[in-house]
């Protein structure tokens, strides 16, 4: 366990089956689970405005993971930021209930295991771009778009960081 963090953060960092059992859980008190999924590489403001109007969907919010192979492939030249770090930083926010690392390179195969009530991304992807979409409308879900936060973005401060 890394000494920066209590035994409650290492708890919030979910393999499948555990993750599963806590839904499993939630689920049998009633709680409406919602799932975000993402790089988070240089946590930002951006990040957190996005986490934080996703946990107001429901009562429990799950954060998928990309683990750095993946997000290699997506992103190249990244992360800057190595997964068991980004894991840690996701798990001491007070919104995030659950973070979990997926090795794919979309969440779709997680959403499916999880079923989620509500499935959010940032608004810079259209409704028909949003992976596991169709999934979770057919079983009831909800897709909701959060607004991004104005002058966020990885990729910028990124750049910022280059002209320095």
């Amino acid at each position: 366990m890394s000494p920066f963090c209590s035994m409650r953060l290492q708890d919030k960092i979910c393999n499948l089956n555990q993750l599963e059992q806590k839904v499993h859980q939630w689920r049998q008190h009633g709680k409406k689970i919602v799932f975000t999924n993402g790089c988070f590489d240089l946590l930002h403001a951006g990040h957190l405005h996005l986490l934080h109007q996703a946990r107001s969907y429901g009562d429990v919010l799950i954060v998928g993971l990309n683990a750095d192979a993946s997000v290699r492939r997506l992103k190249p030249g990244r992360p800057l930021v190595a997964e068991n770090d980004r894991l840690q930083h996701l798990a001491a926010l007070e919104a995030v209930d659950a973070v979990i690392l997926f090795h794919e390179d979309t969440p779709l195969a997680l959403i499916e295991r999880i079923r989620p009530d509500v499935l959010v991304k940032g608004a810079d992807y259209r409704p028909e771009e949003v992976i596991g979409r169709d999934l979770v409308h057919a079983y009831g879900g909800t897709v909701a778009l959060v607004p991004l936060l104005p002058g966020y973005s990885t990729t910028a401060l990124i750049e910022r960081i280059k002209k320095t």
